[in-house]
């Protein structure tokens, strides 16, 4: 009797480790399913990317600051297309576009802040006039991945296959 209830033990131990790594291998193949893009005929489709944007209240900074140093150790320059963000990394592009007249520019983050917790950044003055920012501007802040993205900004294209001219 007891050798019966061993055996019976053990097997439903062996069920259920079968089981539980039939469940593992489904969820390790649906998962890697799911991770590689789509296809369709030859042609690869790309899945598409998340993108951050952020809305809020802008403001800026100006003369009582220029030349004082920023948190990424160079000194402010008011008259360069910088900014101050609490949480993005120094050296990311932003493109801030002011939501009422639709004016947007890309500023460099070199700073921390802003200091007051109803804004989301601070902008040098050569940015907020750019924007024509008087005080403080509601925005959307987007960041700028890749390289490709700012030529496109600088060098729009044509559709023509003119390249721009060498300056």
């Amino acid at each position: 009797m007891i050798e019966t209830l061993l055996m019976m033990k053990t097997r439903r131990r062996r069920i259920s480790t079968y089981a539980g790594l039939f469940v593992l291998a489904a969820i390790a193949i649906s998962g890697a399913r799911v991770a590689q893009p789509a296809s369709i005929g030859s042609q690869t489709v790309e899945q598409p990317k998340r993108h951050w944007y952020e809305i809020g209240r802008a403001s800026w900074y100006g003369g009582s600051f220029q030349g004082h140093p920023t948190a990424s150790g160079e000194n402010y320059n008011m008259t360069d297309l910088t900014c101050a963000h609490r949480s993005l990394p120094l050296g990311t592009l932003v493109r801030v576009t002011n939501l009422v007249n639709h004016k947007s520019v890309v500023v460099r983050v070199n700073d921390r802040g802003p200091m007051l917790a109803s804004r989301v950044i601070d902008l040098s003055y050569a940015a907020a006039h750019f924007l024509a920012v008087n005080g403080t501007a509601k925005v959307r802040l987007e960041i700028l991945r890749d390289a490709t993205t700012l030529a496109e900004m600088q060098y729009p294209s044509t559709g023509d296959g003119a390249q721009p001219a060498d300056r």
